[in-house]
């Protein structure tokens, strides 16, 4: 992932943050893995419902694995720090990673939601109108707070095994665990753009890189921070996962 200028809490129209307590888990993806036979998702599915352009584009159809033996491949991309394995094990409650922006929003419209948006995500992170620095306060982070290079440094960590890093809403590892993918693409420039003055502003433009917020278990404590922007290119990564944001 390659870092960018941080940001101000950008506004978006929920009161409460749509986004899932936890980040999608290896047996979650399990499940979405076992009924994969590289059929994509339905045009349109998985979208913002108030966002023109959030839904699956055909067009993408040939960026996901064309077999079930394919997807379960690319889980494997690092064989010292994958989650993924070919049959459910002790991993089932570990964060899923190794996952492409583009596996991500299949899930989520499988799995009945979408990916999130960067002001979402971020919404939730900082806690709204509270701007939180991180997700659960000001609080310099530490091992008891977040998943991190300085802490527990792994990817072998059960999904909200740090209660004390809660959002203000009650999702959990929102700082550390695994990178997120958001649903935009990254723009530096994107929050002093007309574009993001509207509520829930989304970047639908395509660019060198998706966003991916949250930081992981390998990154140091700059990264957790609510503000913090960053954008990975589609690839699946070691420390890479997803959350999924579902519709009120």
């Amino acid at each position: 992932p390659t870092r960018n200028a941080a940001i101000e809490t950008p506004r978006i129209s929920e009161t409460v943050p749509n986004l899932d307590k936890y980040e999608v888990t290896v047996g979650r993806f399990r499940a979405f893995v076992e009924q994969y036979d590289g059929t994509p998702p339905a045009v349109g599915a998985g979208a913002h419902p108030s966002i023109a352009g959030t839904g699956w584009d055909s067009a993408w159809d040939g960026h996901l694995p064309a077999t079930q033996a394919d997807l379960m491949a690319n889980l494997k991309c690092s064989a010292s720090y994958q989650t993924w394995t070919d049959t459910a094990d002790a991993n089932e409650a570990y964060a899923i990673n190794c996952v492409s922006w583009y596996e991500a929003q299949a899930f989520c419209a499988w799995d009945g939601g979408r990916l999130p948006t960067e002001a979402e995500w971020e919404y939730a992170a900082a806690g709204g109108n509270e701007n939180r620095l991180y997700p659960w306060g000001s609080a310099a982070p530490d091992a008891t707070l977040a998943d991190y290079a300085y802490s527990d440094f792994t990817p072998f960590l059960a999904v909200g095994s740090k209660p004390l890093g809660a959002g203000r809403w009650g999702q959990q590892d929102l700082a550390g665990g695994m990178w997120e993918w958001a649903f935009d693409w990254l723009d530096g420039s994107w929050y002093s753009n007309a574009s993001a003055t509207e509520q829930n502003p989304c970047n639908v433009t395509a660019a060198p890189y998706r966003v991916v917020r949250g930081s992981s278990w390998g990154y140091d404590g700059d990264y957790l921070r609510a503000a913090s922007r960053v954008g990975a290119s589609d690839f699946h990564y070691n420390n890479g996962g997803l959350r999924c944001a579902r519709n009120p």
